[in-house]
């Protein structure tokens, strides 16, 4: 359900009312979900499930909720909008659950609601965000981000990390590591054999040294021991440039060297399009690609498309469907 201080609820309470996100359930708090529900101006009957095989037994329009172990006591009060530990906290221990009944086969795939970042910090969490807390409680050995909507898909190096710290975790490995998970990942959507661009890290790639020397040193290299490897890499292209060609239908994939160069592309032609995935997990994980939005939590006013979009792709991906144009 994400963090219960922000939208996550109530955006699912929508795809629910909506039929959106008919045969799902949520790994969550009830009472926040019947809390959600009434935000939204719904009507929904919560539904408490025992087991996640129960919610084939659901009528149609209502929201199955399966608690997560681990809860804080009385979630539904803490206040809306704002950090809080026990949120962050609740946050955790519904991605913990969904990530049990992953492992176990009890789901096909598990779509993760927004969490704040700073909550789960204060809830006392090692990790900083859902990827590095799917990837140690999964016990994947390397994961990568993908943000995707249908015209542009891009695969980040680097993840929730200083632009000082991306810099520096731009190394051969790194870089050809990102292009097997993105090649291997990309047959889930029926293309087994993607044309994946790189993104320089420096403006215009270096210019061939003049601007920064990672492209020669790092980037370059991963290139071609992928090619090697039979994967269809090209590049490294100038950063300013390789996002539209790729839009436009030149390359399947970008890679990007960091956070930033990566999802603002994406996020720039439309937030309620883009879709989080996780690659290199040993199940599919997908989520919308915007935040907690604090300032709009309570209002009944958020939008659920980039929550619906990601169930809608967590679903083809666990069948092993086409999605995002392919």
């Amino acid at each position: 359900m994400g963090d219960p201080c922000g939208i996550g609820p109530e955006i699912l309470a929508m795809g629910f009312g909506s039929g959106a996100l008919e045969g799902g359930f949520v790994v969550g708090d009830v009472a926040v979900m019947r809390r959600a529900v009434r935000l939204v101006g719904g009507c929904l009957p919560v539904v408490t499930l025992d087991a996640a095989s129960d919610v084939s037994a659901c009528p149609p329009g209502c929201v199955p909720v399966l608690e997560a172990a681990g809860l804080p006591p009385d979630v539904a009060a803490v206040p809306l909008g704002r950090v809080d530990a026990r949120a962050g906290a609740a946050a955790a221990a519904c991605v913990r659950h969904a990530i049990s009944l992953a492992r176990a086969g009890e789901v096909s795939a598990m779509v993760t609601a927004p969490l704040h970042k700073e909550a789960l910090a204060a809830a006392g969490e090692p990790y900083p965000g859902h990827t590095e807390l799917l990837q140690a409680e999964a016990g994947a050995a390397a994961v990568r981000m993908m943000l995707a909507n249908d015209e542009l898909k891009t695969v980040l190096v680097s993840i929730h990390v200083s632009l000082r710290r991306a810099i520096d975790l731009v190394t051969r490995e790194a870089v050809l590591e990102t292009l097997r998970i993105a090649h291997r990942s990309a047959a889930a959507w029926g293309q087994p054999q993607p044309r994946i661009a790189v993104a320089g890290l420096n403006p215009h790639a270096g210019e061939g040294g003049l601007f920064g020397d990672e492209e020669q040193r790092f980037i370059t290299p991963a290139i071609e021991a992928a090619r090697a490897e039979g994967i269809d890499a090209s590049g490294p292209y100038a950063p300013d440039t390789v996002f539209m060609r790729a839009r436009r239908g030149e390359f399947d994939l970008v890679i990007a060297q960091y956070h930033d160069q990566g999802l603002i592309p994406v996020k720039y032609l439309g937030v309620e399009h883009g879709v989080n995935v996780t690659l290199g997990l040993p199940f599919v994980r997908t989520s919308p690609d915007h935040g907690t939005a604090f300032d709009l939590a309570g209002t009944g006013r958020a939008d659920p498309s980039s929550l619906i979009a990601a169930a809608r792709m967590a679903r083809k991906l666990a069948a092993g469907g086409s999605v995002l144009g392919a």
